[in-house]
């Protein structure tokens, strides 16, 4: 009785994988020949071109698993899980959008979502901290552009896909989830405990570090980011006389493409920021600046590190090539990569790498990153306190006077010490106010010298 069981069984399971297979590789191939009628790559392929023994390989794999797996799983899953194994092996950026995925893309490019507040990847099946977005739960916590996430709430991450880990991560306002995390310079993982918020990203932030020297920052390209730098930099030279101006990029992890043009837009004269080239008609794009600069030349820094990705080493790749501002910081992240988002319906969609970017003169971005004009590291500096006054010529007795009237007592300039509260809290940024000073003074005298 058995045996007549298990051979009914069987039979019944072997019937039925043939008329799946037959029904779902019948499927693929229209759908595909439909695909190729509908693409304008440069390249049609053939009916006969067509893999039809891993499409038929694929179909036997579908019908095993939609018979034979220890739990039932329905088509609709088994399919979805196909299409990410697809995209997923393409590369880290290439992902599979279902509803909720494809609405919080929506959401992070107009700036407001909910959750921990980082920009991920996956490396060696961990998911990889690319930067935390500022004043967000992951910031406040210390997460750091490079820790890798091992763990989630003692849920392991490796052999998640990243859709999985994200969606682990997602969860209601107030509630609270740890991560453990392994960093490089440690030598083991530690636990960090986050609490979940309303995540809302200011795209644009200003101020001034001293008079005339206006800082931006910059902490993802939004749809906006282009505009509400253009308003920054106008309130700032209506304000005071601009110096100069530090742009600050780093930790930033990109966004949409256009808005980097913009951004790079307002310190150039016209010429080539950016173009793409890729394998469709329409990923062979070349972007340009207008011819008004809205800073009228002043000297620019641009801050990146390795938190800086994408729209981000776009702007920096196009203001260093163009000659028009100092790189300075550490290299970039490196993700010279296009995705676009092709609609599957109304709320589903892929996310799809289909060109690559290219600064003006012609540098892939891709897996090498902009390299700073001065290297700077970030670190911890400390002014010495309290060290006693050196004797100067003013504190003799019976010097001369200043020939020029000036004063050489005790409150001269040159006995006062300038503050050092930038150099403590941000080395980087001070180099790039210093930086700047110098170039400032250097136009001084040059322009005195036109003048003579």
């Amino acid at each position: 009785m058995i045996k007549l069981m298990l051979h009914n069984c069987s039979l019944n399971a072997a019937s039925t994988t043939r008329r799946a297979t037959v029904l779902l590789l019948a499927m693929v191939l229209s759908c595909t020949t439909l695909a190729e009628e509908s693409n304008t790559a440069p390249e049609k392929a053939s009916e006969s071109d067509l893999p039809l023994n891993e499409l038929r390989t694929f179909a036997d794999v579908f019908s095993q698993i939609r018979v034979g797996y220890v739990k039932e799983v329905d088509d609709k899953t088994l399919l979805e899980y196909a299409i990410q194994g697809m995209l997923s092996g393409l590369d880290p950026h290439s992902v599979y959008l279902p509803a909720d995925d494809f609405e919080d893309l929506q959401s992070s490019t107009t700036g407001e979502f909910s959750g921990l507040g980082l920009e991920v990847g996956m490396e060696n099946g961990f998911v990889k901290v690319i930067t935390p977005i500022d004043d967000t739960p992951a910031q406040k916590a210390g997460l750091e552009s490079g820790d890798l996430i091992l763990k989630l709430d003692n849920k392991p991450v490796k052999g998640m896909n990243l859709n999985e880990a994200i969606e682990l991560m997602r969860g209601p306002k107030g509630s609270s989830i740890d991560l453990t995390i392994a960093r490089e310079g440690r030598s083991q993982p530690f636990t960090l405990t986050l609490v979940r918020d309303t995540i809302r990203v200011v795209s644009v932030r200003k101020r001034w570090l001293e008079p005339g020297y206006a800082y931006l920052r910059v902490a993802q390209f939004q749809r906006r980011t282009g505009e509400d730098l253009g308003n920054a930099l106008r309130e700032l030279m209506e304000a005071d006389e601009l110096k100069g101006v530090v742009l600050d990029l780093r930790n930033n992890p990109g966004g949409v493409l256009r808005a980097s043009v913009d951004v790079a837009d307002h310190f150039l004269e016209g010429g080539t920021v950016v173009y793409t080239e890729g394998r469709l008609d329409n990923s062979q794009t070349r972007y340009n600046a207008t011819p008004q600069d809205t800073t009228d030349g002043v000297p620019v820094v641009v801050l990146i590190n390795g938190g800086s990705a994408s729209a981000s080493e776009i702007v920096a790749g196009a203001l260093q090539d163009h000659r028009r501002a100092v790189v300075m910081g550490t290299p970039s992240f490196g993700k010279g990569s296009v995705q676009t988002i092709l609609p599957l319906s109304e709320d589903r969609a892929i996310k799809l790498t289909t060109a690559l970017y290219f600064t003006p003169n012609g540098r892939s971005i891709q897996a090498q990153g902009i390299v700073p004009d001065i290297e700077v590291e970030r670190a911890r500096v400390t002014a010495f306190e309290n060290l006693p006054r050196r004797v100067t010529e003013a504190d003799l007795s019976g010097r001369l006077d200043n020939a020029n009237d000036g004063d050489s007592g005790q409150d001269s300039g040159r006995n006062k010490r300038a503050p050092n509260e930038l150099l403590s809290e941000d080395n980087q940024l001070y180099e790039a106010l210093t930086l700047l000073k110098g170039i400032h003074i250097l136009g001084m005298y040059e322009s005195e010298d036109s003048a003579l």
